[in-house]
């Protein structure tokens, strides 16, 4: 089992979650050439995090298009090896690209893939992949009719080596059958950096369809559960009357078809003093044990995140797993692509988190906040 980090992977963003792109070492599931790829409507910076996996694997990264020339030519700085594409057209009529990876404004991510997978290509987009429920029945429609993949950054755990490792755990029996799981998902404002749709709630989706997704995602993982019921959920702009669309606060209770249950909490609240732009916290009980993720810090200990704390038969356990355990996914979904297999996620997988955030958020308690 791993125990202290050996270094292996880059410094990466870690103040500003939406610029959040971890760097892995090389894990080349194809050679060069061999699966070819491009990267179209750059507004979230999850983008890069996703580019730079997919490289990783060893995917070939041909075109890049934006309307905006800025966002492509910093694209450009960190991926000089793509060619700006006048047009998305130009890349759809492209025969030998693969998947297009889309970090796109939430609202225009399912219509855009729906574009994409009527060109015969797969399609990787940022969380949320959806802002409402017409758009998930579409893109459902789509992937039976066309047979492509609509694939989806759920980056906190996709992206992080103790979520990974988490994982890894539990499917080796060291928590027992999971029964109840606990998230924590705080994120930094930082609102001068954000873009005008990120607080316009019909272009964002809401807090809970936004970063509510990544728990629900993982709740579903780490439970085993198939479907789940969202018993109660609530959202607030407690702090933040300047901008009457955001929601800064949401939090949701789920009961899986297993009768594992989740609690999970979103907010943007992460004060300036901590070192990374949010406390990220998963606490996963089993019958026979618990474990403990501090995803991206150990507050006053050690800036260093991916913590992985267990406690079971064995005793109490303390594995740093940075730079040791990597991000499978990428690879898997590359593979997954050239062979039409489902061993990275499930697309049931991936539309099942999808429509358990949007009921969550449709079906939200809207708190007051007036004294």
């Amino acid at each position: 089992m791993p125990s202290e980090a050996n270094g292996q992977v880059e410094s990466f963003q870690t103040s500003d979650g939406m610029n959040y792109a971890p760097k892995g070492r090389p894990n080349q599931v194809v050679q060069a050439g061999e699966f070819i790829f491009a990267a179209a409507a750059l507004d979230h910076g999850h983008i890069y995090g996703m580019t730079g996996g997919l490289i990783e694997a060893g995917a070939t990264l041909k075109w890049v298009y934006d309307p905006d020339p800025a966002k492509v030519q910093a694209f450009l700085k960190s991926y000089p090896q793509a060619a700006p594409a006048a047009s998305l057209e130009q890349i759809l009529q492209d025969p030998e690209v693969r998947l297009v990876a889309s970090a796109a404004i939430p609202s225009e991510r399912g219509p855009l893939g729906l574009r994409v997978m009527d060109a015969g290509k797969d399609y990787f987009t940022d969380k949320a992949p959806f802002t409402s429920l017409e758009q998930l029945e579409a893109a459902r429609r789509k992937v039976q009719e066309t047979g492509r993949k609509y694939a989806v950054y759920y980056s906190e755990r996709l992206h992080v080596e103790s979520a990974v490792y988490a994982g890894q755990l539990i499917q080796q029996g060291a928590v027992g059958r999971v029964l109840q799981i606990t998230g924590f998902g705080p994120h930094r404002l930082n609102a001068p950096s954000r873009p005008s749709w990120f607080f316009e709630k019909d272009k964002y989706g809401g807090i809970l369809c936004d970063i509510g997704s990544h728990q629900i995602e993982q709740f579903l993982f780490y439970s085993g559960c198939k479907d789940a019921e969202v018993v109660h959920s609530k959202v607030a702009n407690y702090n933040h009357a300047e901008y009457p669309e955001l929601e800064d606060y949401g939090d949701a209770t789920l009961v899986g078809d297993n009768g594992a249950t989740q609690y999970f909490r979103v907010d943007w609240f992460t004060p300036d003093g901590l070192s990374t732009w949010g406390d990220g916290r998963t606490f996963i009980m089993g019958t026979e044990g618990y474990i403990e993720l501090r995803k991206y810090t150990d507050i006053a200990r050690d800036r260093q995140g991916d913590h992985v704390y267990l406690v079971n038969k064995d005793g109490e356990q303390h594995f740093s797993v940075r730079g040791q355990i990597g991000f499978p996914y990428f690879g898997e979904l590359i593979l997954d692509c050239i062979h039409r297999t489902e061993h990275a996620m499930t697309q049931e997988h991936a539309f099942k988190a999808a429509e358990l955030c949007l009921k969550a958020q449709n079906q939200a308690l809207h708190l007051t906040t007036s004294l």
